[in-house]
């Protein structure tokens, strides 16, 4: 499998500039355009497997969202939150100068889509009729097709309390075995992989340092996460549901079928309240798809290209 190329783009936050750093496969010139985020304390390397086979496509762009991976960490982590990872996002997409883009979020990454999918509404709705003004309306960024991997309007908190019990603890291990034994042990969910893909998935959040392994992310991002109550979680909703049923173009639910995280009934509901969306699930997995099998990748792929 080829190697993707690595960039990065300058964001800006209210404590400063940070260097958001994205993973690029296929034409740079293409402008069918693919941005595959990732879950919560993963990284762009995640979609390797999924980015290598549709690259013949798409120019498909992962990035490492800030505080992961290759990218820079916060110097307030009180930025560690979504509206500042659609801001990095908006820089990122700029950078590409394309006017659409298609979206695949795995959990965090689906929320951050949502919520882009929001703002492009907001500024839709607000923006005047542009008319003689001499400006192309195309110009304006769209969103193309939609992939919610294990992610809706409506999060349970049980699961997301799972989560957040394990993001901000400083975790080492003297071998890289016992970091892929960890990291099986809190992801689960992921559904059966062999241990080579245990270890590949490890490789992603996981650093040597001296004689030891450690998480490679920025732990203080757990310090945002720990303060969602299930009233804020509530509060936060009913944008999240505007954002959904403000998307117009076709969408793919996918869902682990054992999934905590991504109910059978709010898949539903999402049915019901947007007609472009329909819904996938897989058996065996929870939270969330990974996307290194086959048979998850050629859902993706169908959809992307036939739907």
């Amino acid at each position: 499998m080829t190697e993707p190329r690595l960039d990065y783009v300058s964001c800006a936050s209210p404590s400063g500039v940070h260097r958001m750093a994205y993973w690029e496969w296929g034409d740079p010139d293409n402008d069918r355009v693919l941005v595959c985020a990732h879950g919560l304390t993963r990284t762009g390397r995640d979609f390797d497997t999924l980015a290598a086979r549709l690259s013949t496509h798409y120019r498909v762009v992962c990035p490492d969202v800030v505080g992961r991976g290759q990218s820079d960490w916060l110097a307030n982590p009180a930025g560690y939150v979504v509206p500042q990872y659609v801001a990095d996002m908006l820089t990122l997409i700029a950078r590409l100068q394309v006017s659409q883009v298609n979206w695949l979020g795995t959990s965090m990454g689906g929320l951050i889509g949502l919520a882009l999918a929001g703002a492009l509404a907001m500024s839709a709705a607000m923006r005047p009729d542009r008319g003689g003004d001499g400006l192309d309306p195309k110009l304006s960024l769209r969103l193309g097709k939609v992939i919610l991997n294990d992610i809706g309007p409506r999060l349970d908190y049980d699961g997301l309390a799972r989560i957040g019990d394990y993001v901000g603890e400083a975790r080492q291990f003297d071998t890289f075995d016992q970091a892929v034994d960890y990291v099986h042990s809190v992801s689960e969910g992921f559904g059966p992989h062999t241990r080579a893909q245990w270890g590949e998935l490890t490789r992603q959040v996981f650093i040597r340092r001296g004689d030891h392994w450690i998480k490679r992310y920025d732990l203080a991002m757990a310090q945002p996460f720990a303060l969602q109550t299930p009233e804020v979680v509530r509060a936060s909703e009913a944008l999240l549901w505007g954002a959904y049923e403000s998307i117009h173009t076709p969408m793919l639910l996918i869902r682990g079928a054992l999934s905590d995280l991504f109910a059978v009934d709010v898949a539903q509901e999402m049915l019901a309240r947007n007609s472009h969306a329909r819904l996938v699930e897989i058996p065996g997995v929870g939270h969330a798809p990974t996307f290194f099998s086959d048979d998850q990748i050629d859902l993706v792929e169908t959809f992307l290209l036939t739907s």
